[in-house]
């Protein structure tokens, strides 16, 4: 019907855009179940023009609940080879605004991370070097492992100390710490998130992690 889906979270249509609809329902009532912790949404998709797989991110005013949005693609960039930390974006574009990880950024609270995982169709770099490796099937689907391992490591990580793994620079709309390959970095604007009233969790034993 000619939709961008990833444009229409905002409002979407449960006629034009069924999936959405489905999907942004289904969120809320997790977001709204006590015995639920929604902590990760990611929304994957193909890049028709960069390499490697990266990531977009939200900005916050709060500057640990950014720096701690920083984590998990910083530790998938230390399990993945093909992963470009350097290449993730957290931004506030206002042409993204009504993509799945921008409009629920703004909608879920501080415990809940947004983001958007890119993969290349054609190829990524290994660091430190130019050469590049197509990818196939099996190389998707090693990422696919290693995004796994990725929150096991987190969780563990977490359990350990609530402290982000190291301090991100304050300059988190111009530039991020520098890891394997070419950096891209996406313009700041400002986009109010809106707030749901969350039912308050009576029993923290009964929650269960959900991504």
């Amino acid at each position: 019907m000619g939709f961008d889906l990833n444009r229409h979270w905002v409002d979407p249509s449960p006629w034009a855009h069924p999936t959405l609809h489905g999907v942004k329902q289904l969120i809320v009532q997790m977001y709204n179940n006590p015995k639920i912790s929604l902590e990760f949404y990611i929304d994957i998709h193909a890049h028709s023009t960069m390499m490697n797989g990266f990531m977009y991110g939200n900005i916050f005013e709060e500057e640990e609940r950014f720096q701690r949005q920083a984590i998990f693609p910083k530790l998938l960039c230390q399990n993945a080879e093909d992963f470009s930390f350097s290449s993730t974006s957290f931004n506030r574009d206002a042409v993204k605004a009504g993509t799945g990880r921008r409009f629920l950024g703004g909608l879920l609270d501080h415990s809940s991370y947004c983001y958007t995982l890119e993969v290349s169709f054609y190829s990524y770099i290994l660091g430190g070097t130019t050469s590049t490796v197509p990818y196939t099937e099996e190389a998707y689907m090693k990422l696919g492992r290693n995004v796994a391992r990725t929150f096991s490591d987190y969780y563990r990580l977490n359990t350990i100390s609530e402290r982000p793994l190291a301090p991100i620079p304050n300059t988190r709309k111009e530039k991020m710490p520098s890891f394997k390959c070419a950096t891209q970095r996406g313009p700041g604007n400002s986009h109010p998130g809106r707030k749901l009233q969350r039912r308050s969790q009576t029993n923290p034993t009964e929650l269960s992690h959900s991504s």
